[in-house]
């Protein structure tokens, strides 16, 4: 690091007055320093300044020995497992030399990066803010899961049977395999049910009862999906009156609470329509294809594991966002600069996964691809509709893709019936009320309504006497 830009960093240190998120000050290598070094490398890395004094207003330490520090230092990297290995320099600053090590993340296959002799569990940090904050037991399991695959999803669930499972929804996932793996089937069902992973133990497993379960929420309440429209920004912006505006928890198998969740989305958001010469094109605030595929992405690839179980998705509609939330987060080498990238997919749930290409909506149509094509997907909607990206949060304990609301163009109409017919009667001579049943695929009764107002604003005029069976319609010039 050269001296210019070490003089920056503490120039802005001094502004604010604390350490930040990936920087951390300290006058001396004592202990403390592996907690910081444990935290830097298990997420986003940082840089660790030593020979400065907080409490003295990030000044330099007078007589700092910046060679013996790099010495301590290195001694307490090595006390780390596995042992973090940083960029050291020794850099002027003002009237002194001090240390500055810069820790890179540590890839997902060596985490925990922990103090050796206080273990996985009591010695794996993370940054917090400004601070070093010890990693839970549920955050140290989801890190060393990253080294084997996860099979939470082909447990046995117990309590059920495979009376539990939908015999329709079964039987077509059975012939489609069959006809692609005979020899599975060659011993009978059972074995087959066996060596698919749709049950064991005489008991459905868990990706089978999730993905074509009558009700899986018998067995597990919490698998769900909730659902919170907010009327302000934040979740306790307001504090008197209605806080929540609608609220839904969802349940079902996954292909239903997939299908359900989109309907409650859509029902809550406003949807325009941009009327362009006799054509309606609706412009909706979220696109109903990235909603989906964010949804489809939380219920496959959240955390199954034992702890996770009474935790939900959670979908939260603000004025400004959608948020679509997800318990544990992303596995493997997947990262949130990489996400999305040619070749770059990992999979926690192979079970659901493989199921779900197979399996089918309720109206038909297959619930995920599961070719990492799904963030592709959302991305296109999103520019077709002239929206940004999404905004993705990534911590150990959930996965959040927010999408900002789409902004309203001068030119829009909302897509009321009258607008409709507005639109359709702007490039014909005229209509009947037939014909203008057909072209907007209104009901008779709402063509009527709105050509009724029309007339009453004298937008629009008849073309025969008001009770003649004859009547048809256009603007007024």
């Amino acid at each position: 690091m050269e001296s210019a830009e070490l003089g920056k960093i503490i120039g802005d240190l001094r502004i604010i007055g604390t350490d930040k998120q990936r920087i951390e000050v300290k006058s001396g290598i004592g202990k403390d320093a592996r907690a910081t070094l444990s935290a830097f490398s298990n997420a986003n890395g940082g840089i660790l300044i030593v020979g400065v004094s907080e409490a003295d207003g990030f000044a330099p330490v007078p007589n700092f020995d910046a060679r013996v520090s790099q010495d301590q230092l290195e001694q307490r990297c090595a006390q780390l497992s596995p042992p973090v290995r940083p960029n050291i320099d020794l850099v002027p600053l003002e009237d002194v030399v001090v240390l500055v090590a810069e820790v890179k993340e540590l890839s997902s296959i060596d985490k925990p990066c922990y103090v050796t002799d206080q273990g996985q569990y009591n010695g794996s940090y993370i940054r917090t803010g400004d601070g070093d904050t010890r990693l839970t037991k549920y955050e140290v399991d989801r890190l060393l899961e990253e080294k084997v695959q996860p099979k939470w999803d082909e447990e046995p669930v117990a309590e059920a049977s495979m009376s539990d499972v939908d015999d329709g929804v079964l039987a077509a996932y059975l012939r489609l395999q069959e006809e692609r793996r005979p020899k599975t089937f060659a011993q009978g069902k059972d074995t087959a049910l066996r060596r698919l992973r749709l049950a064991r133990q005489g008991s459905p497993t868990l990706a089978s009862l999730l993905v074509m379960g009558d009700y899986p929420q018998e067995f597990y309440p919490r698998l769900c999906v909730t659902f919170a429209l907010f009327p302000g920004t934040r979740k306790g912006e307001i504090t008197e009156g209605q806080r929540l505006l609608d609220s839904e928890t969802i349940t079902g198998n996954i292909p239903e609470l997939v299908s359900q969740a989109l309907a409650v989305v859509k029902r809550n958001m406003r949807t325009g329509a941009m009327i362009e010469g006799a054509f309606r094109r609706d412009v909706p605030d979220y696109p109903e294809i990235a909603v989906r595929e964010a949804v489809v992405n939380a219920l496959m690839h959240r955390d199954y594991s034992p702890y996770s179980l009474g935790s939900p998705v959670q979908i939260n509609m603000f004025v400004d966002r959608l948020e679509i939330s997800s318990p544990g987060g992303l596995y493997g080498g997947v990262t949130v600069n990489n996400l999305g990238e040619p070749g770059v997919s990992s999979t926690r749930n192979q079970r659901i996964a493989t199921l779900l290409e197979d399996v089918r909506f309720p109206g038909g149509g297959a619930v995920a691809e599961n070719r990492g094509t799904g963030i592709d997907a959302m991305r296109n909607a999103l520019a077709k509709a002239l929206m940004p990206e999404p905004v993705y949060t990534n911590t150990l304990n959930s996965f959040t893709v927010t999408f900002s609301r789409r902004r309203v163009a001068p030119q829009e109409r909302y897509g009321t019936a009258r607008d409709v017919v507005q639109g359709h009667l702007e490039s014909m001579v005229s209509a009947s009320t037939a014909e203008l049943v057909a072209a907007t695929k209104l009901s008779r009764s709402s063509v009527l309504n709105s050509l009724n107002s029309l007339i009453e604003e004298g937008v629009v005029e008849r073309t025969e006497p008001s009770r003649s069976p004859k009547q048809r319609y256009r603007l007024r010039i």
